[in-house]
C-alpha cells in the first residue's frame, strides 16, 4: 500500500496523543474518510473542530472501549455511516502503575487495564475484519501494543501483561490472515518505548531506552503500516531483551536489567497525565458519535443520533 488515499481510516483513542497524529497523516495522505473513537467528549470535539476545514470527512464517535456492549454498536453505527473500514489503528489505551501488583485496585486498575488493551482491541478488529477481508483492495490493522509486552516491569505488571498479550494476538492473526489466504490484509504490531504524550509522565529514561518522540513513532509505525511490516519495535535496542532471553540465565539478565540498564526502576517516579485522561478509554460507559465537515457538532446520545 502507498498511502491511505480513499481509504476508510478508524483510528482509536484518536482525541488526543498518538491518535489525532494518525488522524493528521490519514488526512494529508487524503483519506476518503476518518474515524476517530475516544471517550472524552470534550477532546474528541476539540480535534473534530481542528480538523473540520479539511478536505476529508472526520466523524467522532463517543465510546468507552471498557464495555463490550458499546464497541458493538457503535461499530455497527460506523459500518452504516461510512461504509466497511479499509485502515484499523488500535491506539487507544490505559496505564496505571506506580504501585506493586498486591497493591492495585483488582477493577479500577486491573480489570479495567485489560479491559481496553487487551480485549477492545480484538473485539473492535473482530467488528470489522469481515469487512477489511471482502474488501477488494488492500487493508490494513495497526496495533499499539508496547515494549513492556517483551520485557517485565516492576510497578507495571498488568500493564506489561495486557501488552504481552496484545502482541500474541496481533502476531496470530497475521499468520491467520495470510494462512486464510487473506493476504491483502496486513497486520502490523508497533511495540515502542515510552512516548512522550503524557500518558507515562515521570517514567523514566534508560541507557538505550529514551523516552520517544510521538512524531517519530507514528512516522515510523505509519511507513511500517504501509509497507505491511509485521512488527515496529521502538528503539531497536528493545530487542536485546528479546536476545538476553535466549543466551543468559534468568538472574544474570535480571542483574543487567535492574543495575545495569536500571529497567526495573523506571516506573518509580510514574504519575501519568496530570489531568489522569487515558488514550481514549475509561469513563462511565456508553457511546454516542460527534461530526466534523464544515464545524463540529457536539456529542449526542444514542437515542438522539
Amino acid at each position: 500500500m502507498r498511502s491511505v488515499q480513499g481509504k476508510n481510516v478508524l483510528i482509536t483513542g484518536g482525541a488526543m496523543g498518538l491518535g489525532r497524529l494518525f488522524a493528521e497523516r490519514a488526512i494529508a495522505e487524503g483519506a476518503a474518510a476518518v474515524v476517530l473513537w475516544d471517550v472524552n467528549e470534550l477532546a474528541l470535539n476539540d480535534t473534530l473542530a481542528d480538523l473540520a476545514d479539511g478536505p476529508v470527512a472526520v466523524t467522532g464517535y463517543i465510546v468507552d472501549l471498557g464495555d463490550r456492549a458499546a464497541i458493538d454498536a457503535t461499530a455497527a453505527d460506523v459500518l452504516d455511516d461510512v461504509g466497511h473500514i479499509d485502515v484499523l489503528i488500535n491506539n487507544a489505551g490505559i496505564v496505571r502503575g506506580n504501585n506493586y501488583f498486591w497493591e492495585c485496585d483488582p477493577v479500577r486498575d486491573t480489570q479495567a487495564t485489560i479491559d481496553v488493551n487487551t480485549l477492545a482491541p480484538m473485539f473492535v478488529a473482530h467488528a470489522f475484519l469481515p469487512g477489511m477481508i471482502s474488501a477488494p483492495g488492500e487493508t490494513r490493522l495497526l496495533n499499539l501494543a508496547s515494549a513492556a509486552g517483551f520485557t517485565p516491569n516492576p510497578r507495571m505488571a498488568v500493564y506489561a501483561a495486557s501488552k504481552w498479550a496484545v502482541i500474541g494476538w496481533s502476531d496470530s492473526v497475521r499468520l491467520e490472515l495470510k494462512q486464510s489466504g487473506a493476504e491483502h490484509v496486513k497486520v502490523t504490531t508497533v511495540c515502542p518505548y515510552y512516548i512522550n504524550t503524557g500518558m507515562f509522565d515521570g517514567a523514566k529514561s534508560a541507557p538505550l531506552l529514551p523516552i520517544l518522540d510521538p512524531e517519530e513513532v507514528v512516522e515510523e509505525a505509519w511507513e511500517g503500516m504501509l509497507a505491511g511490516s509485521p512488527f515496529v519495535v521502538l528503539p531497536k535496542t528493545v530487542m536485546l531483551s528479546e536476545v538476553l532471553k535466549g543466551v543468559v540465565p534468568i538472574g544474570v539478565r535480571d542483574f543487567i536489567a535492574d543495575h545495569v540498564i536500571g529497567v526495573y526502576h523506571t516506573m518509580e517516579d510514574f504519575v501519568g497525565r496530570s489531568d489522569k485522561g487515558d488514550a481514549g478509554a475509561g469513563g462511565s460507559g456508553g457511546s454516542g458519535k460527534s461530526g466534523a465537515k464544515g464545524g463540529a457538532r457536539s456529542a449526542r446520545s444514542r437515542k438522539d443520533a
